[in-house]
Order: structure tokens, then sequence, then C-alpha cells
């Protein structure tokens, strides 16, 4: 299996590199977004991409753009340092198979490739796209984790939780977490608003999904404690609340 790694950080590269050559992965780097492009050509020869989002020239998120213009199919994991979580689902949208945060562990690095090399991510229908051609994000990928809907104990959750399977790459462990929604968030939102969402419903739902995406973001570990709690709703998310189709 080929893999092409786009980065302006040498030693940064060379990590990776070692990583990847010693689980018998063949790999190629690249040091800038147009030589990574130039490199890539029509993505026949390269199974997986590892791209950072910051650098100088073509960033990114731009590199990648470009990258799934040329084949929609093409696995691209974003590496980056400075990424808020925001930043990581908008890569998502665009189609990146997972997002890593710096500095990562070879095992997260290493599962993180085999998983995106094992799991492709379909082209996204044009036609299909809502708004703005970025499609909805059915199962979220972030820093080794992926965070889908627990249909199984959605049934079994309380009317103010919801549930997330959470399955960690690195050593292949899959938990459900709970995120229970505080009712000082709800009347919050009702109180500033004018409007009385239901913590069950689909706006809190992506606030619950929201907090347990910064925790595996930051923490970069599942959890100690089964469930987490959103306490509060900022200022920008009253704004999504105020144009909220009622839930």
């Amino acid at each position: 299996m080929k893999v092409l790694i786009i980065d302006d950080e040498p030693h940064i590269r060379q990590m990776m590199r070692l990583t990847l050559e010693s689980s018998g992965y063949s790999v190629e780097e690249a040091d800038s977004g147009e030589e990574g492009l130039r490199m890539f050509g029509a993505g026949s020869t390269h199974d997986v991409v590892i791209l950072d989002q910051k650098m100088p020239g073509i960033d990114g998120l731009a590199t990648l753009r470009q990258l799934k213009d040329r084949l929609p199919e093409a696995c691209v994991l974003m590496v980056t340092a400075f990424a808020s979580v925001e930043l990581a689902v908008d890569a998502m949208k665009l189609g990146a198979s997972d997002f890593l945060r710096k500095p990562m562990t070879p095992e997260t690095l290493r599962a993180a490739v085999a998983a995106a090399a094992g799991n492709r991510r379909p082209a996204y229908p044009r036609s299909g796209a809502p708004l703005g051609g970025k499609p909805e994000i059915q199962t979220l990928t972030l820093n080794g984790f992926q965070i889908t809907s627990a249909l199984a104990a959605k049934s079994a959750a309380a009317s103010d939780e919801h549930a997330f399977n959470v399955k960690h790459f690195a050593d292949g462990s899959e938990r459900v977490i709970k995120v229970r929604i505080d009712p000082e968030a709800v009347d919050r939102v009702q109180r500033l608003t004018g409007r009385r969402l239901a913590p069950q419903g689909a706006f809190f739902r992506l606030q619950a999904e929201r907090l347990l995406s910064a925790y595996l973001w930051s923490e970069g570990k599942l959890p100690d404690r089964l469930d987490l709690i959103v306490r509060d709703v900022s200022r920008d998310e009253l704004d999504i609340a105020m144009a909220w189709p009622s839930d």
C-alpha cells in the first residue's frame, strides 16, 4: 500500500514515514501542497494521502479540495496542531477520511491509516449535496476516533440523553457514550431566544455531538465516565437556535 505525506515540516514527515514504513507501507513525501498535487497526479498511484492543514502557499483545505476534484474517492487524512473541531468538521464535509491532531502517537497514525484505507468513503453525489456543496456527515471521524449514532442505545436512553457509539482505531475499543443535556442549558435557550427546544431533539443532539467531539479532540481518549453533560450553549449556538426548525 502506497502513502503520500504532504507536510512542510521535515521532521514531521520523517516521523510519519518511519512509522508507516515499519508497518510495511511504501511512503513518498512532498513538502508543499503544490508538490503534493504534482506527485498525486490523477490519484492512481496512492492509496492514502496524509495532508497537513497549515502550510505556506496552498493550505491543507485548498489542497484537499483539489485532491477530491481530481479523484472524488481519494482517501485523505488531514493533520494539524492548530485546528478546532469546527475546522475538522469542515474538512470532513469536503471529504477527508479523518482529522488527526499533532502531535500524534505512532499507534494512532498507523491505526488511522489502516482504518481509512479499509473504509474508503464513497464520493458524494454533486446533486445530493446541500446548499454550499457540503454533504451532511453521518459518521464523524477525528483524532483516530469514529463517532456514530448509537441507535440500539437510544431507545434505552433517558429523554435528556443522546447516545453515540465511539470507536478508537488505535486499540480497537468501542463504547457507547451518553451525553446528557442539563435543564439549565434548555432553559437558557428558551430564556434568550423565546424558543423551547426539546432536550431530546435535533438541536441538542448537535450540541451533544459537538461536546463529545471536542473532548475526543482535546483529550485524545475516551471519557473516564460513560457520560458527558451539556451545561451551556454559546452565543453563536443561540443564533442557530433562533432559526432552528421545531424539533
